[in-house]
């Protein structure tokens, strides 16, 4: 890796960034002239208002489009010029106070107290959990670009101001157990050579003599390959959708839209067909034991427990309300409620001169509400039936369940693996899960442990590619996936464990 710009990732986050920074300075200078065409067309008493409303919008995109371009084009220089190095993180909370987040040097010997210089919203997809683990790549005098493992999405953070403010912060972090994590595997750290009096060997491979000389290792081929020595790039695996069922090819208007119908998974004879799997053992990847020493440090203190809701199994998916939720009916009706509200305020019979500002103020709910019903009617009422077609299938599949969350926003993912093992058993499959708590408390409803047993109900209904939908049930309560279950059969699926438990090289010093 010569710079970090080689990483695959990292370079397509950045062009989105600066594809977005032009949309937006595009958008304000078109809406520039539109107000200027607005008030020499318009007469009283919509000229005023429609001007400054106009006028602000495109001074607020245009100003936010020039930043965001010169951020991207900091990012693009310090990316240029270094290489990535992982570290461990912690994030502050700080009442007041611009975001913050304290990185601990790979050698241990350094800690660097940052300002994040981003927006909420892409800050969330960097935030680093309770065992989060960071990418870095600048001067921490100066600045440089933050990212979660893999390259992408990125954010810039500069050095936080003044000696007594950076003690303090420092402070904290310590508290929260930063000097005691694990370091994280570097990006860029390469095998050692085999090295004998003459030089460096040559790597031989097991190949039979009768197999091609330049084809495929028989022996190597399904394992996964190791970094080039002179370019050893991080393999890194696409984000599992929020919900996989929003593909268009997947919502149709047949009773089982996104469904094609797949093998039980028990076979003919029952679910003790199903036993082979926890005899065999699942694939490669991260032993058990490793996982649950991270869910461990991850796993937060429960909270107050969810009020009771219908059950599935006895009722319609409509008179479920995390199934409500899931399929936007609670978008919907809080769009209506706006448009109402606006509609009441009409009826009264308001001032001739407030009747521009009551029509500004009724469009941005009556968008609402066309998008939401829109998505209620295309895919969220697609995928409740989904879920709790999948949830009230027959026998459970018995299994253990490892609960991590993904670095890239933070979403629950439960890992899982054969229900009678050891701790060196590796993961049959990941499947990551809506937050069933709301929006200030996600966490909410999720198991009070970080491991225990589950069962999964579905594997009837499949994606076209022949993943399966299927519902944990855990604690007498089902978990409702935000997509299918991702079985273990790539490096695709190893470079997802490794960014939910990223490898570690050693012990913090």
């Amino acid at each position: 890796m010569a710079c970090a710009l080689d990483v695959e990732e990292t370079a397509g986050a950045l062009e989105r960034y600066r594809r977005r920074a032009g949309g937006l300075i595009v958008a304000g200078a078109a809406v520039l002239p539109l107000a200027a065409g607005a008030g020499a067309l318009l007469a009283e008493p919509w000229r005023e208002d429609t001007v400054v409303l106009l006028c602000v919008i495109g001074i607020l995109a245009l100003g936010a489009g020039i930043g965001s371009l010169a951020l991207a084009r900091r990012m693009r220089r310090a990316l240029a010029a270094g290489t990535w190095s992982a570290h461990p993180a912690v994030a502050l909370d700080r009442t007041g106070h611009a975001t913050t987040l304290v990185l601990r040097a790979p050698d241990g010997t350094e800690t660097w107290p940052l300002t994040v210089i981003a927006t909420r919203h892409r800050y969330e997809a960097v935030r680093p959990g309770p065992d989060g683990v960071l990418w870095w790549c600048g001067d921490p005098r100066v600045g440089g670009v933050l990212a979660p493992p893999g390259g992408g999405p990125l954010i810039w953070a500069k050095p936080l101001r003044g000696e007594r403010v950076r003690r303090r912060v420092v402070a904290h972090a310590a508290a929260e157990g930063l000097a005691h994590r694990p370091v994280p595997k570097q990006p860029q750290a390469q095998a050692p050579e085999p090295v004998t009096a003459n030089g460096p060997e040559p790597v031989t491979s097991n190949r039979p003599a009768s197999f091609p000389a330049n084809g495929p290792d028989p022996v190597t081929a399904n394992r996964p390959a190791p970094f080039p020595a002179n370019d050893p790039q991080p393999v890194t695996a696409p984000v599992p959708r929020p919900f996989a069922w929003e593909d268009p090819r997947l919502a149709r208007e047949d009773p089982d839209p996104v469904l094609t119908c797949g093998p039980d998974p028990f076979g003919t004879d029952g679910p003790e067909a199903g036993g082979d799997r926890d005899e065999a053992g699942a694939g490669s990847g991260p032993t058990y034991a490793v996982l649950v020493a991270h869910a461990e440090r991850q796993a937060m203190p429960p909270g107050r427990a969810p009020r009771r809701e219908a059950d599935v199994r006895e009722v319609r998916w409509w008179r479920v309300r995390s199934l409500r939720r899931l399929a936007g009916v609670q978008r919907v009706l809080v769009a209506l409620g706006f448009c109402a509200a606006v509609g009441a305020v009409a009826l009264t019979g308001p001032p001739e001169e407030d009747v521009p500002k009551l029509w500004f103020a009724a469009v941005l709910p009556l968008v609402g509400l066309v998008y939401a019903g829109y998505r209620v009617l295309t895919t969220g009422r697609h995928a409740a039936r989904l879920m709790a077609r999948a949830a009230t299938g027959h026998t459970p599949v018995p299994r253990r369940y490892v609960l991590l969350y993904d670095p890239h926003g933070g979403a629950p993912v439960l890992v899982f693996f054969p229900m009678h093992g050891g701790p060196d058993d590796r993961p049959e499959g990941v499947l990551p899960l809506v937050p069933p708590g709301p929006p200030k408390h996600p966490r909410r409803g999720l198991p009070e442990r970080p491991t225990g047993p589950a069962g999964l109900h579905g594997w009837r209904d499949r994606t076209p590619f022949g993943a399966p939908f299927v519902v944990p049930w855990i604690d007498g309560r089902p978990l409702w996936a935000a997509g299918p279950y991702w079985e273990a059969d790539g490096k695709e699926f190893l470079a997802l464990l490794d960014r939910l438990a990223p490898p570690v090289e050693a012990q913090s010093p």
